[in-house]
């Protein structure tokens, strides 16, 4: 099956199969390898990307279910505010330790500070629990989604 699928803004057309997941067009047909596999079942959240600005698993994502559909992926991050943010964040709080889970760690944080950015620790703990880091830096990644968002507002307040 021929099918058209618009990622990080340019339209590709990919030859695959419409119940081929989202993961393995983005990683084997188009060829962008920031997307990670974890656990192939939706469970981990390495794989997240934003379908139409929401946060999904890009491994149970069946091509065919993307007609008319937006995907981002991490190469696409530093593309948004929020997005740009949560790099700044992630660097300056050293969030990464071994890096795999990382890409859908930020996807994950970006999906939730573009909907709010007044966000405490039981919302961040909230959105964040599907995402399994297994470095532990689960801390780090709380403070650093805490200061993109209280960067994201003083930008906000002074513009």
């Amino acid at each position: 099956m021929e099918a058209r699928v618009e990622v990080n803004g340019r339209v590709h057309a990919v030859d695959a199969d419409g119940d081929t997941p989202l993961l393995w067009v983005l990683r084997d047909i188009i060829g962008l390898s920031g997307t990670k596999f974890g656990c192939g079942i939706a469970m981990c959240g390495a794989c997240t990307v934003h379908v139409d600005g929401v946060a999904r698993r890009s491994c149970v994502t069946p091509l065919e279910t993307l007609s008319d559909a937006k995907v981002t992926t991490i190469e696409h991050l530093d593309q948004s505010p929020v997005g740009r943010a949560l790099q700044k964040a992630w660097l300056e709080l050293d969030v990464v330790q071994c890096g795999y889970c990382q890409s859908g760690q930020l996807m994950q944080a970006a999906a939730l500070l573009a909907a709010e950015t007044a966000v405490d620790d039981a919302a961040i703990d909230r959105v964040m629990a599907g995402n399994i880091c297994r470095c532990g830096t689960y801390g780090r990644i709380r403070a650093a989604i805490k200061q993109a968002a209280s960067d994201i507002a003083t930008a906000q307040a002074t513009s």
